[in-house]
């Protein structure tokens, strides 16, 4: 494809990243040293996975923030918002208080990126991952993805115009 997915959506993801159409890998994670998130608890629901490299970093902050401010435009679509980066549940404690984020967000701590592995989105040469973004549909097909240059947000747009595609199909028959 020319960097577009078969909606039109452009992509702009790592070679090895997993292609719309494809299955999401599950996953189970810490969001807190009690609790754990799985993507199957999303299941009869959109859910956006968002990657990010690290808590703390300028843009990553950034982009988390915006994400915090869509999340009543998600809620219209009753799509779930979770965010993996490969820190650990205290400091993402401490950041999501920080920054006043109210979506979970999951550590792949350990293994180290695992995940982000399964997905094609870990960036070995760092440990940390890529900003990629993944929106997959109540059946856990992923039907839009992007991955933004390493200082760069991605943004929000993308996101709603995948979940605007997806209301406009309906559920699957």
């Amino acid at each position: 494809m020319d960097g577009r997915t078969r909606s039109g959506l452009p992509t702009d993801l790592p070679r090895s990243a997993l292609p719309v159409g494809s299955r999401a890998p599950g996953f189970v994670l810490p969001s807190s040293p009690q609790q754990t998130v799985s993507l199957g608890d999303f299941r009869g629901q959109p859910v956006v996975v968002a990657f990010y490299p690290a808590d703390w970093c300028p843009i990553c902050a950034d982009h988390l923030a915006l994400l915090q401010e869509i999340l009543s435009e998600l809620g219209r679509f009753n799509a779930a918002l979770v965010a993996i980066s490969v820190d650990g549940v205290f400091c993402h404690l401490a950041f999501a208080s920080d920054r006043r984020l109210e979506f979970p967000l999951l550590a792949d701590f350990e293994p180290k990126g695992a995940v982000a592995r399964a997905y094609g989105v870990y960036r070995g040469q760092d440990g940390t991952s890529e900003r990629a973004i993944f929106v997959i549909d109540r059946e856990g097909i992923i039907r839009w993805s992007y991955a933004a240059p390493v200082g760069i947000s991605p943004g929000a747009d993308g996101i709603l115009t995948a979940l605007e595609a997806m209301q406009a199909k309906g559920p699957p028959p």
